[in-house]
C-alpha cells in the first residue's frame, strides 16, 4: 500500500502532503458545551485541521469500584471519580450539536473513542477517523474491532514498546490499511528528555509503508516543529482557553496564541524542508552576480603559455570567469590570448575549452 491515504473527505496524509494537525481539546471544555464550541472556533481560526474530544461510555470503560472511588484531587468535579467523570461527559445529542457546529465552521471533527461502546456511538456519528489513544494501543479486541470498522485510523503509542507497536501493526494492517501511528509519551506535562523524537524515525524504519506521527504533551511548540521536520505527517496537542483551569490536561496544552504560533512555524517549516536537490536557485543568481569568485591571473600570463597553479588565484572578478572549483581543470592549457595580472581566466581564453555540464 502506499505512504499516503485519506484520512478525512478530500484531505490526504503522507507523502508530500502538509502534515495534518489536530487540535485536541479532549476536556479542557470543562463539561460546558458553549466552551466546547468556542475551543473548535479557536481550532478553526488558529489553522488547525481537526477538532477533536475523547468520548466515553463511563459504564463501559470503568468498572463499578473505580467509579466509586473518592476523588478528592484539586482537579475534581465530584466527590467520586464517576461523578468527576460524568461532569466531563458529553451526551450523545451534544455530540451531534458539536458536529454540526464544526461542520458549519468548516473543520473536521472526530474523538477519541476510549471504549468499545463509544466506539460504537463515533461509528453511528460517522465521524471521519477514529482516534485511538495510548490507553487502548494494546487492547487487542478493541483494535481488532475498530480496525474492522473500516474508517482510517490514528494509534498513539504511549506507554508502549517497539514489540507491542509491532504488534499491532501486525493486527491492523491486514483488516485495515489505512492507519498512521504516533510517537507518545504519556505524561503531563512531558519533559523534554522523555520526548524521544528518534522514534519518529525508527517507526519510519520499522513500518515504511504507514505514515508516521507525533502526540505531544510537552509546553511550548518547539518541540512539536521539530517532530514536523523529522517527518511527522500528524501532529496532536492539547489545547485550551486558559492554562491555570481546573484540569489535569491544561497544563500541558496550549493556548490560542501558542496554537496559532504552531500552526504559522509547521507551514513554514513545510516550506523549508524544500528539495533534496542541491543546485543554484534562481533567488541566488544576484548574490551569486555579484560575490560568486573567479579563477583570476596571478601574474602576467603570455600567449601560448601553458598554466601552472602559481599562475593562479581566486577572486571577485570582473567580468565572470572561470568558478574556483574547476581552477585545477586549467593546469597544464595552454592560453590563447594574453591576459594581464589580475585579470579574469575567461572560457574563450584557454585552448580547446570544453564547457562543463552541472547538474
Amino acid at each position: 500500500m502506499p505512504l499516503e491515504f485519506e484520512l478525512c473527505p478530500g484531505r490526504l496524509i503522507g507523502g508530500d502532503h502538509p502534515c495534518f494537525i489536530i487540535a485536541e481539546i479532549g476536556q479542557n471544555h470543562q463539561g460546558d458545551l458553549e466552551i466546547a464550541k468556542r475551543m473548535i472556533r479557536v481550532a478553526k481560526e488558529c489553522g488547525a485541521d481537526c477538532a477533536k474530544f475523547q468520548k466515553s461510555e463511563l459504564e463501559h470503560k470503568f468498572n463499578k469500584r473505580a467509579l466509586e472511588r473518592p476523588y478528592t484531587s484539586k482537579h475534581s468535579w465530584g466527590q467520586t471519580y464517576g461523578e468527576h467523570k460524568r461532569h466531563l461527559e458529553f451526551s450523545h445529542d451534544q455530540y451531534r450539536e458539536l458536529q454540526r457546529y464544526a461542520k458549519e465552521i468548516g473543520i473536521f471533527f472526530t474523538a477519541s473513542g476510549m471504549d468499545e461502546m463509544a466506539v460504537e456511538f463515533l461509528h453511528e456519528l460517522d465521524v471521519p477517523f477514529f482516534k485511538v489513544g495510548s490507553g487502548d494501543t494494546n487492547n487487542f479486541p478493541y483494535l481488532e474491532k475498530t480496525a474492522k470498522k473500516g474508517r482510517p485510523m490514528v494509534i498513539s503509542s504511549g506507554m508502549q514498546t517497539m514489540n507491542t507497536m509491532q504488534q499491532v501493526y501486525q493486527l491492523v494492517k491486514p483488516i485495515n490499511p489505512n492507519f498512521c501511528f504516533l510517537q507518545c509519551t504519556s505524561a503531563y506535562p512531558l519533559q523534554p528528555e522523555d520526548v524521544n523524537l528518534r522514534v519518529i524515525a525508527a517507526y519510519r524504519s520499522a513500518f515504511p509503508d504507514i505514515p508516521v506521527g507525533y502526540s505531544g504533551h510537552e509546553t511550548g511548540v518547539a518541540i512539536s516543529i521539530a517532530a514536523v521536520a523529522m517527518g511527522a505527517k500528524v501532529l496532536e496537542r492539547h489545547i485550551t482557553l486558559d492554562k491555570t483551569w481546573k484540569g489535569s490536561d491544561h497544563q500541558a496544552s496550549l493556548e490560542p496564541k501558542e496554537l496559532a504560533e504552531l500552526v504559522r512555524s509547521i507551514r513554514m517549516v513545510e516550506k523549508a524542508m524544500g528539495s533534496p536537490v542541491k543546485r543554484l536557485l534562481p533567488c541566488e543568481v544576484a548574490c551569486n552576480e555579484k560575490l560568486g569568485k573567479s579563477v583570476v591571473a596571478k601574474v602576467k600570463i603570455p600567449e601560448g603559455t601553458t598554466l601552472t597553479l602559481d599562475m593562479l588565484a581566486v577572486k571577485v572578478g570582473e567580468p565572470k570567469g572561470y568558478p574556483p572549483e574547476d581552477i585545477f581543470d586549467l593546469v597544464g592549457k595552454k592560453v590563447k590570448v594574453n591576459i594581464d595580472e589580475d585579470e579574469t581566466v575567461t572560457e574563450d581564453a584557454i585552448e580547446n575549452h570544453v564547457k562543463k555540464v552541472k547538474c
